[in-house]
């Protein structure tokens, strides 16, 4: 090996033991605790600076300094983060999704508060504290790796460790203190953090957004490694290391030679980019935190009210103000409605399209860059443009790409889109925005006739303007229920037959769009295009700030880019993000969010203290009310004290008197009629097969349900029939055989392809949209079913379900269980299904809802729709079905009635 070539090898082992261990403390957390901790790399970058403050500004020993930061700093902070942020949330039983806002207010408050302490500026004397040889830095990871390996495998506390990861509540009940696990998982995680920030910050400058960015960058160790192996992690972490230090010998020549250096200088990216979307096991039900009580997802409704137009006229007058300010004041106020345009891109993408995206500022770094290239001549094929129409282009060419980081998030949610957003992010601003061969010399000047800060200014606030209402009508009517349908719950969304793929990509192009359109304003109002504007720290920001002031609101946007502009315009740099990291940290803590807690505090400081009797007033009282008591109630009274709960359980009401606020079973009338005369809907299942890792689920199932009748599907867990279900549905495509739907061959067709054919279903878990209303909720049913008076669709099932009334407003955030799933099957029956599959339809039911349940069944039958119910209440399956079909191991095992079904011995 040549002298030069092994002086590479050497550098690129030092770069990959120090991305090794990051690779280490993540999957460390993560086996410990479940979270995937974004806020590494910020803890790396906290102990660098504060090894440097005690060796370089307070001249501490460099032994003791170290000894002090890796033994005390880093596992405090674990710690802290552990009791503080991540144990409430764990306590709360939060998903993953919820822990990756706290870790990205963790990381976006750490970034800040470094800001503020040890100022913007990058630091190059960093101290080394192992010596310049690469041998020791890999002996020191494969060491710290060998270590973990064995405890992990041979102690009792790595098999309380493996346990409480496979089944934290499992392992509680076992004896195993989960939470001492997840704090020494912590406090490790945060110890090889500032092991990693020690070895990396002498190799570049130390500043608060390069080096958690760097650590971030080369979080793809870990993901290449599924965050679980540790061995391959290192050796992951050393061969990307050591490709990339040999890459730099690079030398191909031409226009591509940029282009190349870029690459091989950041392989990590590349891997990371690679790596995402390929993840498996990070995928969540949802998109986005729900709330601990169980209520509606506040993180996504927006605690900011958009409906009160007090609130509107403040902002307005807010944003009208710097009008009256002098033109040299105005410099900072012309970026604010340049953000809010990018900002509301994220209410389009993630508050009401429920997508996690951390890569909008990608988005907007292209607009600016595409903008500056027009108007400069400088864009490939297309002569120099004015400023305005270069805009408008740059937003056109930008819409596209958003494809780019779309299409990653068919098939994935919550972290895997995450972790692929944020891999796109990262990859444009280092192989495109942070490029000389791309941004050398650009500037950005304003349209003609727009160029003083004032009248730029207006020209923003109308851009602003037309973006607002382009933003609102997404939000509203058909788009925006069903947009927000998808955000709540994805398969029933595409089982009332809304598309969810082709949605999901149109929120996704719209997003860059608009962030797009905020970009080039952005770099018309600074008149130069700065890529650390659009860095990748930038997109984590702006995604925390819109979260916790209201992701599907638009005053929440507004309110987010004045309070990121103004904070770090009127303080230290860092204040905003300081400031927006307290917020995300204590979202779980303020489960509606900080305008929802100031308006509640403001109420009960504000309240008049509560009126108290005294004890003769309230002897007095009592005395009264028994008077009355006897003396005032007729006999109806009696009789209506006497009625049990469960009376009013077929959906009666007084004769007189407001209505009652909640009913609790459908009313026993007629079905809505069929969608055509003649019986239709025979949905057949003929020799379907499902695997699953090698093992076969469903054995060659047929099975036939039929026009008018009521066919049951019953057996024991384990049976098949979940999976035989989602066969029928679309959401599972069989390994073999067919799915017919009056004879046409539907095995193919998607969930809401299936649902236009007149395929409607329910859930064994509840599918209700939560940001949206009972009418609302069965509205989406029958717009999207192809109904032609969707309304009157809507009004049938509500009136069938007794969900009309008072019911139709109100949300269903907090309904019981049986008034959800008549919300559930309400939405099914809207748009007047030729077939209707019911996955355990009575359950959470108490025996007169399912009574009434029953009789309604019995109707849609009688109207001739083709009915198949999975359920284990064999009491209801007798009286209710009549075909029934027992499944064992995969098979059908028997068929026929139901009373000669259900007598076989071993049912």
């Amino acid at each position: 090996m040549s002298s030069l070539a092994y002086d590479l090898t050497l550098a690129g082992l030092a770069v990959g033991s120090a991305a090794a261990l990051t690779g280490i403390g993540l999957i460390v957390t993560y086996r410990a605790t479940g979270v995937l901790n974004f806020a590494h790399g910020a803890v790396a970058m906290v102990c660098a600076y504060v090894l440097r403050q005690l060796a370089a500004d307070w001249h501490w020993p460099l032994p003791l300094a170290a000894a002090v930061t890796l033994l005390l700093v880093a596992p405090g902070i674990g710690l802290a983060l552990d009791r503080a942020v991540f144990r409430p949330l764990a306590v709360r039983g939060a998903g993953p999704d919820r822990t990756l806002v706290a870790s990205l207010g963790v990381f976006v408050l750490l970034v800040g508060g470094a800001g503020l302490v040890w100022g913007p500026g990058a630091r190059a004397d960093a101290p080394a504290l192992l010596p310049d040889d690469p041998w020791v830095q890999l002996g020191t990871a494969v060491t710290l790796a060998a270590g973990v390996a064995a405890v992990t495998r041979w102690t009792r506390f790595g098999r309380e460790l493996r346990a409480v990861v496979d089944n934290r509540p499992l392992a509680v009940l076992s004896g195993i203190d989960a939470d001492r696990v997840a704090a020494a998982g912590w406090a490790f995680g945060s110890c090889t953090a500032g092991l990693t920030g020690i070895l990396l910050a002498p190799l570049l400058r130390l500043d608060p957004y390069g080096l958690p960015l760097l650590v971030m960058e080369v979080m793809a160790v870990a993901v290449a490694a599924g965050l679980r192996s540790l061995p391959v992690a290192v050796v992951v972490a050393l061969g990307i290391g050591v490709a990339q230090s040999q890459l730099t010998r690079l030398h191909p020549g031409g226009s591509l030679e940029p282009l190349v250096q870029a690459v091989g200088a950041n392989l990590f990216v590349v891997a990371l980019l690679a790596a995402a979307p390929a993840l498996r096991g990070l995928d969540s039900a949802r998109a986005l935190p729900d709330t601990p009580d169980g209520g509606a997802p506040a993180l996504r409704t927006g605690p900011l009210p958009d409906h009160d137009g007090r609130a509107w006229l403040v902002c307005g007058i807010l944003f009208l103000l710097p009008l009256g300010f002098a033109g040299g004041d105005l410099r900072t106020a012309v970026q604010v409605p340049a953000l809010g345009v990018v900002l509301l891109s994220l209410v389009v993408v993630t508050g009401r399209g429920g997508q996690i995206s951390l890569g909008q500022a990608a988005y907007a770094g292209l607009g600016a860059l595409f903008t500056a290239l027009l108007t400069a001549g400088r864009f490939p094929g297309l002569p120099a443009l004015p400023g305005l129409p270069a805009l408008l282009l740059a937003v056109l060419l930008t819409a596209p790409l958003g494809l780019l980081t779309g299409r990653p998030a068919l098939r994935r949610h919550g972290l895997a889109t995450a972790l692929a957003t944020l891999a796109f992010g990262v990859a444009v601003s280092r192989f495109v925005l942070a490029q000389p061969y791309a941004t050398a010399g650009l500037t950005l000047d304003r349209p003609a006739g727009f160029t003083s800060d004032r009248a730029f200014y207006v020209l923003e606030l109308v851009l602003l303007g037309l973006a607002l209402l382009a933003v609102a009508a997404l939000r509203r009517g058909r788009t925006g229920r069903a947009l927000a349908a998808m955000r709540d719950h994805e398969p029933g969304a595409a089982a009332a037959g809304v598309p969810v793929t082709a949605l999901k990509l149109a929120a996704f192009v719209v997003g860059a769009a608009l962030a797009a359109l905020g970009g080039g304003m952005l770099g018309m109002a600074l008149r130069t295009f700065d890529a650390a504007s659009y860095d990748p720290v930038r997109s984590l920001l702006w995604f925390a700030a819109l979260l916790v002031l209201g992701a599907d609101s638009l005053l929440g946007a507004l309110a987010a880019a004045v309070l990121l502009v103004g904070l770090d315009a009127g303080a230290a740099g860092g204040a905003a993000a300081a400031v927006i990291g307290v917020l995300a940290v204590r979202a779980g803590r303020l489960p509606h969010g900080p305008y929802a807690a100031l308006r509640g505090a403001a109420a009960r400081l504000s309240a008049a203290p509560e009126a108290r009797l005294t004890p003769l007033g309230a002897r007095v009282r009592d005395r009264l009310a028994r008077v009355h008591g006897t003396q005032g109630r007729g006999p109806q009274d009696h009789e209506s004290q006497a009625r049990t709960p469960g009376s009013r359980a077929m959906g009666t009401r007084a004769a007189s008197g407001p209505p009652a606020p909640a009913v609790r079973g459908p009313r026993p009338r007629s079905a809505p009629p069929p969608v055509s005369p003649t019986p239709s809907g025979r949905l057949t299942a003929r020799a379907v097969r499902a695997r699953y890792g090698g093992f076969t689920v469903l054995d060659g199932v047929d099975l036939t349900v039929a026009p008018g009748r009521i066919t049951a599907l019953i057996g024991p867990n384990g049976a098949g029939k979940s999976t035989l279900f989602h066969c029928l549905c679309g959401t599972l495509r069989p390994t073999a055989g067919r799915v017919l739907l009056d004879g046409a061959d539907i095995t193919r067709r998607s969930p809401h392809a299936r649902a236009r054919l007149g395929l409607a279903r329910t859930f064994q878990q509840l599918a209700v949209f939560e940001g949206l209303s009972v009418a609302e909720n069965v509205r989406v049913g029958a717009e999207r079913s192809g109904v032609p008076d969707p309304a009157a669709a809507t009004g049938r099932a509500l009136d069938l379900l007794a969900l009309d009334g008072p019911l139709r407003t109100a949300s269903v955030a907090g309904l019981d269980t049986g008034t959800l799933r008549r919300v559930e099957l309400a939405r099914a029956l809207a748009g007047r299904p030729r077939t209707l599959l019911l996955d355990e339809p009575a359950a959470g039911l108490d025996s007169a809802e399912v009574a009434a349940l029953a009789d309604v069944l019995r109707a849609l039958a009688a109207d001739g729709t083709a009915l198949l119910v999975v359920e284990h209440d064999l009491d209801l399956v007798a009286g209710l079905a009549d075909t029934v079909y027992a499944m064992a191991a995969g098979r059908i095992v028997a068929c026929g009635p139901a009373r000669n079904v259900l007598v076989e011995p071993g049912r």
